[in-house]
């Protein structure tokens, strides 16, 4: 795979920025601000300009080794006093590096014609104040410009190259800036010939203990000029490759990512994950209670509708169970938004079963993230947890159900009344027949068939009608009511599941494409 340019690294760490915020400390934050800020503004400034700081320990020679580097005594020259107490450059053809400069808050400032090395015309050479100075003043401009610089150029002597603070504290932090970093151990005519060898080779190992082993190491001697060619051509060949500013952020860039925490494994949960908590919730909004409510609702008005009329008006003495719960087609015209069913609040079970759905859902989907991310995302559930109830039942209450009668219930009726208007007129007919007479009122005959009394016929087939249309009416309203039931079910889980997905499902997952985006993003900038 090609390496991320720095652009790429930088992108990636501004979303690392973005995408932790809240799942990372203060001070992991405050340093990625402060690498992008730097890295924004190095970049703006001289970008053919190499700088380079010298840093060394009081005693190291720091500054005379400078003096040997350029050739004169420029440093002695400018600072008069027995240690470095403020940052010095030296340039050789400083033209467009004044803004860098003063970013760099350097003020003491020289410039030379020959430079070091031919390569390094460009090359700003910063002598800086000890890094263990007791004055805290000078520290502090060290281990500023430590983080500024684009090479660092350590000076050690050989009396203190393996101290374990000068190694601890300064320069294994910089352990991912190797690439720009050189390694000098200065004074070594105070070391017999024979023992130089051994000396820079125990500096070697210690250096590749901190972190550092791509790092030069340059054994000089500021008053013989022994390994002085060496390191100028060292210092030349950073100033002419022109990648050490792009290799210094890159490295500040890895530093900090190195730092920050992973996210974790992402895995998304499955399908029918999302599934299973939609029904649930379902089922604790009272999906199945209002299901039930429609098919009961039209088996009771089918009955009203198609039994037979002598006693079918008794069923609107009974009340319609979606009336009931506030769900009839009185609701019609009336605003979704403001609508509340008069279903039940939803009880302290029904309320578990919401939490620990949507628990469960969060605390599966999170199942690969560290503690911090799991902790947002649980957070996350929590706040939908609290949305959801009066959202569920919204979601009830703007559902549409099928409330609308059916075509076979006109059919029934006329044939109900056709029942009853046989019955009558056959009753009607045998009260005829048998008081007409005593009235004085001419009788008439009575026809049969078969040896069955018209009337008669026409009272039992209009009552047998009656009875087997309304049974046939009572099986026909059981089916399709229970078909209603499970399509009202269908619609309710629906209006939930959108519900469910926009509250709960849709933030979590929100929340584990942050977590990918993070982790994408932090694995660049490493």
């Amino acid at each position: 795979m090609k390496p991320a340019t720095l652009d790429a690294k930088l992108t990636a760490l501004r979303t690392v920025r973005e995408t932790g915020q809240g799942r990372l400390t203060d001070a992991l934050l405050h340093d990625l601000d402060t690498v992008l800020a730097h890295a924004t503004e190095r970049r703006q400034r001289s970008p053919e300009h190499t700088v380079v700081g010298v840093f060394g320990a009081t005693g190291s020679g720091k500054s005379s080794l400078v003096n040997a580097l350029v050739g004169s005594d420029v440093v002695k020259t400018h600072v008069r006093r027995p240690t470095t107490s403020e940052a010095h450059s030296i340039s050789w053809d400083a033209e467009g590096a004044t803004d860098l400069l003063d970013w760099l808050r350097v003020r003491e400032r020289t410039e030379l014609d020959a430079p070091l090395d031919p390569r390094a015309g460009k090359l700003l050479l910063l002598d800086l104040p000890d890094f263990d100075s007791v004055e805290r003043a000078n520290r502090a401009i060290a281990e500023r410009l430590a983080a500024q610089v684009d090479a660092l150029v350590w000076v050690v002597d050989p009396q203190k190259y393996a101290d374990e603070v000068l190694h601890a504290q300064f320069i294994a932090p910089h352990a991912k800036h190797s690439a720009v970093t050189l390694i000098v151990l200065n004074q070594i005519d105070l070391l017999p010939a024979a023992e130089v060898p051994a000396v820079v080779e125990s500096l070697r190992a210690i250096v590749a203990r901190d972190g550092i082993a791509q790092a030069r190491v340059i054994p000089v001697s500021a008053r013989t000029g022994d390994g002085i060619p060496a390191l100028r051509a060292a210092l030349g060949e950073l100033a002419a490759a022109r990648s050490a500013r792009e290799a210094r952020l890159a490295a500040d860039v890895a530093t900090v990512a190195a730092a920050i925490p992973s996210a974790g494994t992402v895995s998304p949960p499955a399908g029918r994950a999302t599934d299973s908590l939609i029904s649930a919730l379902a089922t604790a909004a009272g999906a199945d209670i209002v299901a039930g409510a429609v098919g009961r609702s039209y088996r009771k008005r089918a009955g009203q509708a198609t039994g037979w009329p002598l006693v079918s008006w008794l069923l609107r003495l009974r009340p319609d169970p979606l009336a009931r719960l506030g769900l009839g087609p009185s609701r019609r015209g009336t605003d979704p938004a403001v609508h509340r069913t008069s279903m039940p609040a939803l009880d302290a079970g029904a309320k578990a079963q919401i939490s620990l759905g949507v628990r469960g859902y969060t605390d599966a989907a999170a199942a690969g993230l560290t503690e911090s991310w799991r902790t947002g995302m649980r957070a996350t559930a929590e706040r939908a947890i609290t949305d959801l109830p009066d959202q569920l039942d919204l979601a009830i209450a703007r559902t549409p159900l099928p409330a609308k009668g059916s075509w076979w219930w006109a059919i029934f009726a006329v044939l109900q009344w056709v029942s009853v208007l046989a019955a009558l007129v056959g009753i009607g007919w045998l009260l005829g027949a048998a008081f007409l007479p005593r009235l004085g009122l001419p009788a008439f005959e009575v026809p049969e068939v078969e040896g069955w009394a018209v009337p008669t016929l026409l009272i039992a087939g209009g009552v047998a009608l009656g009875i087997l249309l309304g049974l046939l009416g009572t099986a026909i309203a059981a089916a399709a009511g229970a078909a209603r039931r499970r399509r009202t079910r269908r619609r309710l889980v629906a209006s939930v599941g959108e519900v469910v997905t926009r509250v709960a499902v849709a933030p979590i997952l929100a929340d584990l494409d942050r977590a990918r985006e993070y982790s994408a993003a932090l694995a660049i900038a490493r």
